[in-house]
């Protein structure tokens, strides 16, 4: 049965209001054993008459919202809450209006702005704002869940240069970017979860889900090999200062979470009608039926990106033939329930940012031929225990395409060692921000533990830069 969207039901008499979406979730519940006309001809009738509907319990949400009079767009503060900047002095000034319009809104709470700041939809990514009971689909964004993980090996590290064509004959044979897939994708229990029977969107992804599984996504993903140096003890693996190898990879929750924080972006721009420089930062109610369904979602999308990255880590210690001595894993694009300092629960969103609370280790990575770092949190409340999830953008992917020259990519790969498969000129190191400056800026947010150098990185595609005649 072909999905209901919200043009059919403006062409049959809605307009892009609250009861639009409501009546979205009425088809997608309590309708779904009808077809597609017959729940078009139903909703018709009901936006022409709701009286005559008024005695139908599973049309009376619909019915009460179609006969309330017009309601106005919902205001913003008229001033922007106080929050932390870090790194301002490298952060564009489209990303700093968009926060100022993310701290006029009646649910936020809080935010922070991180040093690898620039502008998205809504949210700017490196933001992090904190809201009570309402979850902002476009403020995770679209690449729900999206993570690092690094596995690290007790190997000498001239293995990455005496065994180079091995690695990389490795890294071909078992990651996929784009649209390519495994012809047999390996199995996972993420796909026993109820989610996928009960959440509509979320079923209609299931076979594209299980195609896409233990790849990765393009733009910025990536799976390298390199060194890590261990500068202070880490405690949770027992890890000693040294010399390791290490895999870390950079993807997030493919198809399935871009066409969830689509489906509900929809739903919450419909239902929550913002002022126009405000409409992407549209929320969801988590006291509301589709705001409990997009947080069950969000979840599952963040658990099977974290699939994902355990499956490519699984496929390479089977190809070294070793056994990791640790994982270190931490996503972004996301929301978290939280405590603040007075205990109150909230919704944090970190759109481009590490969490960083007291104790939690994460990844902040560089570029493909700049260092990386294995950090600590120090649980900053300012920050909302948050840090940089890189080093940034520097210039969008249109002028790093119109600006960086072929030549100028490969001479800067090779001073820095570094074997590059695929990738395009937007992902250039010259396009990113320093990510010495970045974690300088962030110094009070995060304890550096040790740093990860990349040697050997496959990105989307399989063409090394070349030069242009």
């Amino acid at each position: 049965m072909n999905t209901i969207t919200g043009n059919d039901l403006i062409n049959i008499g809605f307009t892009e209001s609250k009861a639009l979406g409501i009546a979205l979730l009425i088809v997608e519940n309590k309708l779904n054993h009808l077809s597609k006309e017959e729940q078009l001809t139903l909703l018709a009738e009901v936006v022409k008459q709701p009286a005559v509907f008024e005695n139908d319990p599973i049309l009376l949400p619909l019915v009460q919202e179609l006969n309330k009079p017009a309601s106005d767009v919902i205001e913003l503060n008229g001033q922007s809450l106080p929050y932390a900047i870090y790194g301002a002095e490298a952060i564009e000034e489209g990303a700093l209006k968009q926060m100022q319009i993310a701290m006029k809104l009646p649910i936020t709470v809080a935010g922070a702005l991180m040093p690898d700041a620039h502008q998205g939809y809504g949210l700017p990514i490196g933001g992090v704002l904190a809201t009570r009971n309402a979850v902002i689909p476009y403020g995770v964004g679209v690449d729900i869940g999206c993570r690092m993980c690094m596995t690290i090996y007790d190997l000498p590290t001239v293995l990455l240069e005496d065994k180079k064509e091995d690695l990389k004959k490795m890294l071909l044979n078992n990651t996929q970017f784009g649209q390519a897939t495994f012809k047999k994708p390996k199995d996972h229990e993420i796909f026993e979860r109820n989610e996928f029977k009960e959440l509509s969107i979320v079923r209609e992804m299931k076979d594209r889900a299980w195609k896409q599984i233990g790849s990765s996504g393009g733009g910025n993903h990536f799976v390298e090999f390199g060194m890590v140096e261990i500068q202070s003890v880490i405690n949770e693996y027992n890890l000693a200062p040294g010399m390791y190898v290490a895999v870390l990879s950079h993807s997030g929750s493919r198809g399935l979470g871009a066409n969830i924080a689509r489906h509900y972006t929809h739903i919450a721009m419909d239902v929550c009608k913002l002022p126009q420089e405000a409409k992407h930062l549209a929320w969801l109610d988590l006291a509301t039926e589709v705001g409990q369904e997009y947080w069950l979602a969000m979840n599952l999308a963040g658990d099977y990106a974290s699939a994902c990255h355990h499956q490519i880590h699984e496929r390479m210690a089977i190809g070294l033939r070793e056994t990791p001595l640790a994982m270190i894993e931490n996503h972004h694009n996301f929301a978290w329930k939280e405590k603040d300092t007075q205990g109150n629960e909230l919704i944090v969103h970190r759109k481009g940012a590490t969490p960083a609370g007291a104790g939690v280790l994460g990844i902040i990575p560089g570029s493909m031929a700049t260092p990386g770092f294995i950090v600590r949190g120090k649980g900053l409340a300012a920050s909302i225990n948050s840090a940089s999830h890189g080093a940034g953008r520097l210039m969008s992917r249109t002028k790093a395409k119109e600006t960086i020259l072929p030549g100028h990519v490969n001479k800067f790969l090779k001073q820095a060692g570094v074997e590059l498969i695929g990738s395009g000129l937007d992902e250039a190191p010259m396009a990113y921000k320093d990510i010495h400056q970045v974690m300088a800026s962030q110094k009070d947010l995060v304890e550096v533990l040790g740093s990860f150098m990349p040697k050997i990185v496959r990105m989307c595609g399989d063409e090394r830069f070349q030069e242009v005649d």
